[in-house]
């Protein structure tokens, strides 16, 4: 890395005055600026790129952080920090962006030493909060880092440095004592590697330390990640199992964006007393959100919907089980044939390599800016949860009943629901429809024996194609990787139909391994989604549904 250096008062780009650096560590510093342009405060923060660096790439470097940046502060207003503008110079690329008012994690941690598991889960959240939306449109931060993450007074964060990753050869641009194992081996990373460097930070909140020493030598740092044991964390306190889970090396035994969302709410739920602090109450729609008592941060409004909507105990339980385990049953062929064609996708589900989405997370189903698309409705995936683990009751909201069908699987339905019929297909495959008689309102579920090893690929590639030829088919949000009854799975919801006709889909799909798996849709018409009768039986569904 090439190192380039400038005095207090020289302009940069001929319009940002430097004034004086406030903040560092490996690669990067950040410097409080003037935009004498505009005459007013700025950060600008110089990052120290490749020298071998040709003009190409850096033409590309500066492009893609400018509009990655753009595009992550449209989709997180006041979440992701607005890029003025990128500067490239040999050895240096320079970000100027808007004033923040808030106080870089790195420099926190110097002054105030180690924090509480609480306060870290509660940064830790906020940081989940931005990386899901950005992974939902394919965007893979990449150089996150403790730098990164700007902490306000009230406790949310600011995200910087979006659009960094792989604009050079190089693996990691800079802070490589938190790189992922598979970006250290210049191997293609993805939403997984974000995780990693969020339990590298968690664990660097917690324990004063990153989980892997910074080596003076970018290369020998990054053969330390992918080479040396995880250091035992002594201070992470309820946070220990998510932070080890994070910090695997093999990226599909990772754990999941959902499992580490409820476990971070469970710390600031169960834990805050412990350490001292006032974990904030959920806050309903519209009311503003405001400090708690301490100076604990706050979770952000859909970090909380999603924790009141979890089933929290449950899920971690589940889930953090399945991370001790390989990836067995993931593997397997998509379907073909007769056992697509008896409803394409009979499962649809997450590779754990993947890191994505939670479906029990509340859904941005807007369309992205600058696609030109129309906004979708809104998605309600907030209400329906992940079954409980096997073994466990709940008891059966009034009116519904259990249904354990021949075919090997339960759930619990409406009292007067029936069984309306089943399509049988090749390879064991069935479809099972249940409904209420003469109405739109339908449940079926589907299972095959010819499952992809990736089920969010699945509803993408398989399921997709052939909704789109139906009439005014439109999806609802993106397809999100969730668990079932800590099984990989993915939803999606779509729209189809014309008119009165119209209808509004909800699926899940799962993997029971071996190339198994199951799928849930349930439809209702669109104009009656919203109904709380309705989104009650679709949890009640999902909840119970056992095979």
């Amino acid at each position: 890395m090439a190192e380039a250096y400038v005095v207090a008062d020289e302009l940069v780009a001929g319009r940002f005055r430097l004034l004086e650096v406030f903040a560092r560590e490996t690669g990067r510093e950040w410097w409080r600026a003037e935009d004498v342009r505009e005459n007013r405060a700025c950060l600008v923060t110089r990052t120290a790129l490749p020298s071998t660096a040709d003009q190409d790439t850096l033409r590309r470097t500066r492009s893609r952080v400018v509009r990655t940046s753009e595009t992550m502060r449209l989709l997180c207003p006041g979440g992701v920090a607005a890029v003025i503008d990128a500067v490239v110079e040999p050895g240096t690329l320079w970000t100027a962006v808007q004033w923040i008012d808030g106080t870089p994690l790195t420099q926190l941690l110097e002054e105030e030493g180690p924090f509480d598991p609480v306060r870290a889960a509660g940064i830790g959240l906020e940081v989940l909060d931005v990386l899901r939306t950005a992974h939902e449109e394919g965007i893979t931060h990449g150089e996150l880092s403790p730098g990164q993450i700007f902490v306000r007074d009230g406790g949310t964060v600011v995200l910087a440095g979006f659009g960094l990753a792989g604009t050079t050869l190089a693996p990691r641009v800079a802070a490589p004592s938190y790189a992922s194992p598979e970006q250290a081996r210049d191997e293609r990373i993805g939403p997984a590697a974000d995780l990693w460097a969020l339990g590298a930070i968690l664990y660097t909140m917690t324990e004063g330390r990153p989980p892997f020493r910074d080596r003076g030598r970018t290369e020998a740092t990054l053969r330390a990640v992918t080479r040396l044991p995880l250091r035992a964390p002594l201070r992470t306190g309820p946070l220990t199992r998510t932070v080890e889970g994070l910090l695997r090396k093999n990226s599909r035994e990772r754990l999941t964006r959902p499992v580490v969302r409820a476990s971070l709410v469970r710390v600031l739920e169960e834990d805050a007393g412990a350490y001292g602090a006032v974990a904030a109450a959920p806050v309903s729609e519209g009311e503003p959100e405001a400090a708690p008592p301490g100076g604990s941060p706050l979770r952000s409004r859909r970090a909380l919907a999603a924790g009141v909507c979890l089933a929290v105990a449950a899920v971690v339980a589940a889930a953090l089980a399945v991370a001790h385990q390989s990836s067995e049953g993931v593997a397997g062929a998509r379907p073909s044939g007769a056992a697509a064609s008896a409803e394409t996708g009979a499962s649809a589900g997450v590779n754990p390599g993947t890191g994505s989405g939670t479906a029990t997370a509340p859904s941005r189903s807007t369309a992205a800016p600058g696609k030109g698309t129309t906004a979708a409705p809104t998605s309600h995936r907030t209400r329906s949860q992940s079954a409980p683990a096997p073994g466990t009751s709940a008891a059966l909201p009034a009116g519904f009943r259990t249904y354990t069908a021949p075919e090997g699987f339960s759930l619990a339905l409406p009292v007067d629901w029936k069984r309306e019929g089943i399509r049988s297909g090749a390879d064991h495959s069935f479809r099972v429809t249940f409904g209420p008689g003469d109405s739109s309102l339908a449940l079926a579920v589907t299972y095959s024996e010819s499952v992809g090893s990736d089920p969010v690929a699945v509803w993408r590639d398989d399921v997709e194609p052939g909704l789109a030829r139906e009439d005014g088919y439109q999806r609802v949000g993106a397809i999100e990787a969730t668990e079932q009854q800590g099984r990989p799975a993915a939803d999606m919801e779509w729209l189809s139909g014309t008119g009165q006709a119209r209808t509004h889909t909800f699926g899940r799909g799962f993997l029971l391994g071996g190339g198994r798996g199951y799928s849930l849709r349930f439809t209702t018409p669109a104009a009656d989604w919203d109904e709380p009768d309705n989104q009650a039986i679709l949890r009640t569904a999902l909840r119970t549904f056992r095979a």
